[in-house]
């Protein structure tokens, strides 16, 4: 990871996210509750994709859209796209540009480290 792009605090949280400094806790703390709840398996489909397989209950897809939203506000470079495959099986692909591969990489690891908490 590049100091550019990430946070003193290691975080996946880029220097460019217009989030104000004291609230980038509560997103953070938001995401890993949902990444430990929701998250069932994840997928680097290249370096610039980030697939992950989500419990496919209708609260989950409403989290996953209200954080998607909230945090494509805050950091425009995230395209974030949402698809239920089935009543049991909903997706969250998480793009990058190239440019910003360093913090995909840490939301993943990010995701590893809330799952291996549950």
């Amino acid at each position: 990871m590049s100091d550019d792009h990430i946070t003193a605090s290691g975080s996946w949280v880029p220097d460019a996210c217009t989030l104000p400094t004291a609230e980038q806790p509560l997103r953070l703390a938001e995401f890993d509750q949902f990444f430990r709840t929701a998250v069932r398996g994840a997928d680097r489909l290249s370096a610039e994709h980030l697939r992950l397989r989500l419990d496919g209950a209708e609260r989950v897809e409403e989290t996953a859209r209200e954080l998607a939203a909230r945090e494509s506000s805050c950091c425009s470079f995230f395209a974030f796209d949402i698809a239920r495959s089935g009543a049991d099986l909903l997706t969250l692909d998480v793009r990058v540009p190239a440019a910003h591969v360093d913090v995909l990489d840490a939301l993943a690891e990010r995701v590893a480290s809330a799952r291996g908490r549950r």
